[in-house]
């Protein structure tokens, strides 16, 4: 089964995603077992209060009195699951649900269907809420965490969410799977030819043949850095085109270089970036579902294959 993950970039869009500082492990206990080297915060009288009831995999209903008032980041495990508990670090496929603690109205939620999860990164790039209410529980679980603003959208709030700067927020979420690495593969065969102009900005020369059905990726020219971690910020110039239509949609070759850390980008963007040396210019090709997802998107580069050429900067 194929997941149709929901790509890094649009939670970000959707306000889920942050770039924060690591907060801090937590040292509290709670009410259930999990893996022995993973510490959970606690579960406290905010969320065992919230009534969640429906099947895993299926919209849940919840309840709670409104106007909820957490101090610390709460969670409490509804249903536990036998798999694995997932750490810092994991990216999780799951199914979600987020209402707003102090009015009681839906704020963001999935779709609950099978093969369109969303995968989140349990790193400093997520809500740390989410993270906290996510660690250590086992997949297959069903988790309730109770979220204050200094754990979500701060002392700003979120217009977008329509979430104010003193609501708490109530996150409902089904751990479906931990989401294998993506590694790509080696581009040896249809590679673009790629040539670079007197100011350094690269010009991409597609073959005329079907593009890649696979994540790939050839290096150009081999720094001499250190490796690139996952979630490390780094600094980038890069230039993307689509396959399909032949058009260059975006660059940064001629601007200002992009400062950000590697799990904020799409899937494939992503992975290619790990693992490379700092110095090293790379091509990569991302089918769609590794980029913007399979369907049309407001941006246009839904459905389409898209090839980057990437240099990293520091």
């Amino acid at each position: 089964m194929r997941i149709a993950r929901t790509p890094v970039v649009l939670l970000a869009a959707a306000g889920l995603l942050v770039s924060l500082a690591a907060c801090s492990a937590p040292t509290d206990t709670t009410d259930t077992a999990v893996d022995a080297d993973c510490t959970p915060i606690a579960s406290g009288s905010l969320s065992d209060a919230v009534k969640v009831t429906g099947d895993i995999g299926a919209k849940p209903e919840v309840t709670f009195d409104t106007g909820l008032d957490a101090k610390a980041t709460e969670r409490t495990v509804i249903t536990e699951g036998d798999g694995d508990a997932v750490v810092g670090g994991d990216t999780v496929l799951v199914q979600f649900s987020i209402l707003n603690g102090t009015t009681g109205e839906d704020v963001t939620t999935t779709s609950y269907v099978e093969g369109e999860e969303t995968a989140f990164p349990l790193d400093d790039t997520l809500l740390p809420g989410l993270v906290k209410t996510m660690e250590c529980a086992t997949i297959g679980s069903r988790v309730v965490g109770v979220i204050p603003p200094a754990d979500a959208f701060g002392d700003t709030g979120s217009s977008q969410l329509g979430v104010g700067a003193a609501d708490d927020l109530v996150f409902v979420v089904d751990l479906v799977s931990v989401q294998e690495p993506l590694t790509p593969a080696a581009w040896t065969e249809n590679v673009p030819e790629v040539t670079f102009g007197d100011d350094g900005t690269p010009v991409v020369t597609l073959p005329d043949t079907a593009p890649p059905t696979e994540l790939v990726a050839t290096v150009l020219e081999q720094g001499d850095g250190a490796e690139v971690e996952a979630g490390q910020t780094i600094t980038i110039d890069y230039q993307g085109t689509s396959w399909e239509d032949d058009n260059m949609f975006d660059q940064s070759y001629g601007k200002e270089p992009l400062t950000k850390p590697t799990n904020i980008y799409v899937p494939g963007f992503a992975a290619a970036l790990v693992g490379q040396k700092i110095g090293t210019t790379l091509l990569v090709g991302i089918p769609a579902e590794y980029g913007y997802g399979v369907e049309e998107s407001s941006n246009g580069l839904g459905g389409k294959t898209l090839v980057f050429v990437i240099h990293i900067i520091a």
